[in-house]
């Protein structure tokens, strides 16, 4: 199929479609890993973006059902250099594209786009599949709205809350967008978790009696959280709090900082974090928003920075017992350095 990715910027590139025929505009955003796809496309902080890979060849192991991050894809579309026809294991990421009704676009220079978005910032943009009018792909990528205006989290938050029963510790977990396998690092722990959706109050909250608030990532500007930061706000000091990616983001901005849209983000399996005692793990990420260091309220403490950076990757305030993370501690498409150390460390912790 004809295919064509058009930028704001005026700036088109045509390919070779995969998936069906249709069209999809958002922000385009890039990621470094290898592998690890599958958990990315179905990972929900990637509503509202066009996922680009940088590494060439994408799918050679095929769709791995069982690495879901959610149960279906929530990239609006993906970039490719290529993909590969006959994976070793598992249905082709082409079938898999066709069959659940995704665009996609390979043949494509996604160093060159890299390197552009490197230099220029996110751009939006719009993919048509089935079409190469690279006119209508530039005007569609213009007219779409900026992630900082548009709000995601209630198209990824569960409906309802429910439950996931353990013998441990009940933790009430807030799903901005959760990722599976925060689900499963802590329910290994032994937690009893009561899932609440986005927009739940503190009595919702303190009505299952929980030991501690869980805060999770999600997709766009975290501003635009009103409900979880309002949350925040009214049980900081009555529960230990933890949050991931976004978590750490709509926390900071409960407490008084801010943050800020980030040039490009950072997205893959290779970000080095240093923790407070100097050590250095290799994680996981995935955002385009950051907390402002500066801006922090007295009795934070930053515990991890990015080492490429040095932006904000966790922040503690041992008073509040607010202990936050940017970085994804459970991701498994990637290195697993810091699952033990923050997943076995903040349980413990919980009284």
């Amino acid at each position: 199929m004809k295919a064509v990715l058009g930028l704001e910027d005026g700036t088109f590139i045509k390919g070779n479609g995969f998936g069906v025929e249709g069209s999809c505009s958002g922000e385009l955003v890039f990621t470094t890993q290898m592998t690890g796809y599958m958990e990315s496309l179905t990972d929900p902080s990637y509503a509202g973006q066009i996922l680009m890979f940088t590494f060439p060849t994408i799918g050679n192991y095929g769709v791995d059902t069982q690495n879901f991050e959610s149960p279906r894809v929530h990239a609006l579309g993906s970039v490719t250099r290529e993909i590969c026809a006959k994976p070793s294991t598992n249905s082709s990421l082409a079938r898999f594209f066709e069959e659940n009704g995704h665009f996609g676009i390979t043949g494509v220079d996604t160093r060159m786009l890299t390197i552009k978005t490197r230099m220029s910032g996110t751009l939006r943009a719009s993919l048509i599949v089935g079409d190469d009018n690279e006119e209508a792909a530039i005007e569609r990528a213009r007219s779409v709205a900026p992630i900082t205006d548009q709000d995601l989290i209630d198209s990824v938050s569960c409906p309802e809350p429910y439950r996931l029963a353990g013998p441990g510790k009940r933790i009430a977990v807030i799903d901005l967008g959760i990722k599976r396998n925060i689900l499963v690092s802590l329910a290994k722990r032994g937690a009893d978790l009561c899932i609440f959706p986005h927009n739940a109050t503190a009595d919702q909250v303190m009505a299952c009696k929980p030991t501690a608030l869980f805060i999770s990532n999600g997709p766009g500007d975290p501003r635009r959280a009103t409900a979880v930061i309002r949350l925040i706000r009214d049980l900081a000091g009555e529960l230990p709090i933890i949050g991931i990616c976004m978590g750490i983001q709509v926390t900071g901005l409960a407490l008084g900082a801010e943050t800020y849209k980030m040039k490009f983000g950072h997205r893959g399996t290779n970000q080095p974090v240093r923790y407070k005692d100097g050590s250095i793990y290799i994680s996981t990420q995935n955002h385009g928003f950051s907390v402002d260091a500066d801006t922090l309220p007295e009795g934070c403490e930053i515990s991890y920075r990015n080492v490429n950076d040095g932006t904000v990757e966790g922040f503690e305030n041992k008073d509040l017992n607010i202990t936050c993370v940017q970085f994804h501690p459970e991701a498994h498409g990637g290195p697993r350095d810091t699952e033990i150390h923050f997943f076995d460390r903040i349980y413990r912790g919980i009284p």
